[in-house]
């Protein structure tokens, strides 16, 4: 099992600085996310201040942008960082690509499918000279001369990882990826129930191995050396918590421990705005299960048991930010790495 991070800062003057940082002290991927900002820049400066530890997107939003639009950030990116790239996609939820990024919602299994068969499509055109011709429901590519070719690369196989929570998006990943992203709201019941027999059935049909695939998340932690601490981080993991289940998509995970009944409490306390209300419904049972707890030394053994033969790459899910400045970090990393 890996120990990956993610940015903790996107300010593109001091990313450099950050990913010789986290290389240095032993991580092994470093993960971007496309929230407040863009996903790939931060990815860009890294790639050119750093020579071993691998750079991805956790995740970046797939049907705002065209596959083209993917596969020539992607090539650049995987060229640029001598083959420590893999690209991370998402169909985020409804309401956000109807809403927020002005985008029709259709279909978003099959969908995704084509995004990432369309890739590759696109890069074997570009390494191998094949022709373009890709037909699909919701995507055409069949225009590629020379002019817009960038050629080929010395590492042209780029991972692609998915995120998903269903069972749809679990096979997808299982059947075309080379990698899952687990949503950090997860219980090793969860996984081993509901995920790993649905990504399993993808890599039957793929007529691939375990081995040949990765799971890798952020991982809910309750950590601290002091009663403060711990009691700060549980608040935060509570807060997370009960956003996250109070989104009907997330239902499966609730569902697991028969836990489903609480998303429409939480999901009538967020249209109310009534944050502390919904994390004071997330009983101590639910951290437990949704997240580990432990000091900065007894917290990467407790990970490693907790998820062993379920996930491949984690990292622990950061709330609050932590200082890369604290002792305690490089031991936790010499721990997990030991």
């Amino acid at each position: 099992m890996k120990l990956d991070i993610g940015m903790l800062t996107h300010d593109l003057k001091g990313i450099g600085d950050y990913a010789r940082k986290v290389e240095a002290m032993g991580f092994d991927c470093l993960w971007s996310s496309e929230t407040q900002h863009d996903p790939f820049l931060p990815l860009a400066v890294a790639a050119g201040t750093t020579s071993r530890i691998m750079l991805g997107t956790s995740i970046a939003v797939a049907f705002p942008r065209s596959p083209m639009i993917f596969a020539h950030i992607a090539w650049d990116l995987q060229a640029a960082s001598d083959g420590r790239f893999i690209l991370g996609l998402g169909t985020q939820v409804k309401g956000h690509n109807e809403r927020r990024f002005s985008v029709k919602w259709e279909a978003p299994g099959p969908r995704m499918r084509e995004v990432i068969l369309a890739l590759r499509a696109i890069w074997d055109c570009w390494q191998n000279g094949t022709k373009l011709d890709f037909r699909g429901q919701f995507y055409r590519f069949d225009l590629m001369t020379p002019f817009f070719n960038p050629g080929p690369i010395k590492h042209p196989k780029i991972p692609i990882y998915i995120a998903g929570v269903n069972r749809y998006m679990c096979r997808l990943a299982g059947e075309v990826c080379e990698g899952l992203h687990v949503h950090p709201f997860n219980s090793p019941k969860y996984l081993r129930e509901f995920v790993q027999p649905a990504v399993e059935a993808g890599l039957q049909k793929s007529g691939r191995k375990r081995s040949d695939f990765t799971y890798t998340t952020s991982v809910f932690v309750v950590i601290g050396d002091t009663d403060k601490e711990l009691a700060e981080t549980k608040a935060s993991v509570k807060q997370q918590i009960a956003f996250y289940a109070s989104t009907r998509t997330y239902e499966p995970v609730l569902a697991a421990h028969g836990w489903q009944d609480l998303a429409p409490k939480l999901h009538r306390k967020s249209v109310e705005g009534d944050w502390q209300g919904m994390a004071d419904l997330i009983t101590d049972e639910m951290v437990e299960t949704y997240a580990v707890t432990g000091s900065y030394s007894t917290i990467a053994q407790r990970i490693k048991e907790r998820y062993a033969g379920l996930l491949d790459r984690v990292g622990l899910y950061q709330p609050w930010q932590p200082s890369l400045a604290d002792p305690r970090w490089p031991a936790l990393v010499k721990a997990f790495n030991g």
